[in-house]
Parts: structure tokens; sequence; C-alpha cells
């Protein structure tokens, strides 16, 4: 393990996402190299529509420069090429085969997190035994095929002040309006297009911190 684990699933603020057909022509692994020199310390590797080879081929290299800087690497619905290439999570949705299913087959020491649109899903992740959900899609989203409607800061709101578990806030949130959803007390927030269309990533980053500094500062 790196710097993430089941105890600590989610030990920072923002928690990148991979979206190869939004990141101006770079590459993932470009992209991912970025991230890593501007401190960020989750990266999910999500590509629905690349064929099974070549997703392994990019998530061996990501997997070697986030364990050489310490970063924990998420996988999202493949399981299987999460346990290949030794990732420190994996990531599934409610489509997707059950977590008690999943943790029987990625064993004790894999952190497995879950995207949720209700509080009667993330309950259900609680007993399930997740080590952190998704909250969203909390605005409207383009990235992500077949999403749901957003749930709003309304279901934010209810897991900040009901549920126990660490969780990520995804979904449509833009430098525009992530410190509303600081105020509303999430920690960790994950990003995709806002991040990797930036010409610049690495002052992206920066300047989405400096937002979310001071919106912590006004709780």
């Amino acid at each position: 393990m790196n710097s993430m684990d089941r105890a600590n699933p989610l030990p920072t603020d923002l928690y990148c996402i991979t979206a190869e057909d939004y990141s101006l022509g770079r590459s993932n692994i470009e992209i991912v190299k970025q991230w890593i020199q501007a401190g960020v310390k989750v990266i999910q590797y999500r590509e629905k529509d690349k064929d099974m080879k070549l997703k392994y081929q990019e998530c061996k290299v990501i997997r070697e420069l986030t364990k050489e800087a310490g970063v924990a690497f998420i996988v999202n619905d493949d399981i299987d090429l999460a346990m290949m290439i030794g990732a420190d999570g994996v990531h599934i949705g409610q489509d997707d085969f059950p977590l008690t299913a999943v943790r029987h087959l990625v064993g004790e020491n894999m952190i497995i997190g879950i995207s949720t649109h209700s509080p009667e899903q993330a309950q259900a992740a609680v007993i399930a035994g997740a080590d952190y959900i998704g909250v969203g899609p909390i605005f409207k989203t383009s990235t992500k095929k077949n999403v749901c409607q957003p749930v709003g800061l309304e279901y934010l709101q209810y897991v900040v002040n009901n549920i126990d578990l660490p969780f990520v806030a995804i979904g449509g949130i833009k430098e525009s309006n992530i410190s509303e959803v600081v105020l509303r007390g999430a920690k960790c927030i994950a990003m995709v297009t806002e991040i990797t269309k930036a010409q610049d990533i690495g002052k992206k980053i920066g300047d989405l911190r400096k937002i979310i500094k001071n919106a912590k500062e006004e709780i």
C-alpha cells in the first residue's frame, strides 16, 4: 500500500479521474505525470471504451508511476484489471457486481469504493462494507454516459449528517461551484474535465486548492 489504506481511503482534497477524450490530445500517462507533479494523492483510471489490452498496458505504467510517488491508484469497474496490476483500490457502480462479492474476490486489503445516488444506496454501502462512497452527481455532468440526474447538494448534506464513511463528492464540479460543495462539508472532491481540459494542469490544481482552502476557512 502507498498513501491509501482501508483505514484512511481518501487522504486528500482532490480525487483525479482520467478522461483521455477530454485531455486536449494528451495521453493518460502524460496527464497522470502532471497530476503527480502537482501533488495529487489519489488517481482513478476510468476509460470505458478502450480495449482491455490497452487498458492493461496503461494501468501497468500508471501503477509504477503512482507507486514510486506514493500516490493511491484506483481502477474503475474493472476488478480483474485492478487485481492484475496491483491497484490500491477498485471503484464500482450500482449496476456492477455486488460489493460483498467483489470483497470476496479482491480480499481484505484492497479498497472498494462505490458510487451512490440516494440515502438508501449510501446506507446499503455501509452495511455491505464499502471503504468509501462516491456522492453524486452533484451537478449535471456530460463526462459519463447513462448517468442519473443530478442529486444536488441535498444528498451531499444528507451524507455529511448521517453517513459515517469517507466519501468523495463527484459530478459536474467546476472551479465556479467547488466552494458550494466544500461549504456543505465535502473534504474530498472528484473532478474530471475541469482538470483534464486545463492547458496548465499544475496552475489549475493550485487555483482549485486555493478556493478549497478559502471555503474551509468560512466553515
